[in-house]
């Protein structure tokens, strides 16, 4: 990542991150193994453990195969790999979220997935609750239950351009235009498809776990404080 503020006029635009912030799949396939020979698993432990099958694993690890947001995430949680450590540039040093975190426009590290090109931001900090990514959304049908990804954690999407559809596994289907947004439980099965002539463009934040969403989950209640209204005088 640089913190420059120089940018191009094209990246300021908006446009695509060029080809030195591509993590493509080779690169990304190495991180895994790496990460697995460090614990000295074997695919079968791994698979066991996230629940990705050994063979999209090994095929993953070779960089034949791309991965949805669901596999990894698993991945992550089992590897213990942060997302940023994941898919930080080559060559850049991820840190505590110590300071503030700048991605200049057109410097997001993007990875393409089986239906999405995902472009992570902040990748910098590991650690972090968040997880922002600017993606686009090349899927243009539903093929089947495998399609839906379903991961720990919270959901929140903004349509910067374009419509989209998300579709989730009890039969509900949310059509989404620019400037809509959606805030679901992201454990629930979830598709995106573009609808529009043009790929649908998001923004999207992704967060973990926390024992507040457990407890609301549990049936817990968090009251508001009691505010006191304003004392009244005595009478004299």
């Amino acid at each position: 990542m640089t913190s420059s503020r120089k940018t191009s006029s094209k990246a300021a635009a908006g446009a695509e991150p060029s080809d030195a912030n591509t993590l493509d799949r080779v690169a990304f396939g190495k991180r895994l193994r790496a990460a697995r020979k460090q614990f000295g698993w074997t695919l079968a432990q791994v698979a066991e453990q996230s629940g990705v099958s050994i063979t999209t694993i090994s095929r993953a690890e070779r960089g034949q195969l791309a991965l949805s947001y669901e596999k990894f995430s698993a991945l992550g949680r089992t590897l213990r790999m942060d997302m940023g450590a994941m898919f930080a540039q080559a060559g850049t040093q991820a840190h505590r979220l110590d300071r503030p975190i700048v991605t200049r426009a057109g410097q997001g590290v993007t990875y393409r997935g089986l239906a999405f090109s995902y472009q992570f931001l902040g990748t910098q900090a590991i650690g972090k609750q968040m997880s922002p990514i600017v993606g686009t959304v090349h899927a243009r049908s539903i093929n089947g239950p495998e399609d839906y990804a379903r991961h720990d954690g919270e959901e929140f999407v903004y349509v910067l351009g374009g419509e989209v559809e998300v579709h989730f596994e009890d039969g509900e289907v949310v059509r989404l235009a620019r400037g809509d947004m959606l805030y679901f439980d992201s454990r629930i099965g979830h598709a995106y498809v573009t609808v529009s002539r043009q790929l649908a463009r998001v923004i999207g934040v992704c967060t973990s776990e926390s024992n507040l969403m457990l407890s609301a989950r549990a049936g817990g209640v968090v009251e508001a404080p009691a505010v006191a209204g304003p004392a009244r005088r005595g009478k004299r």
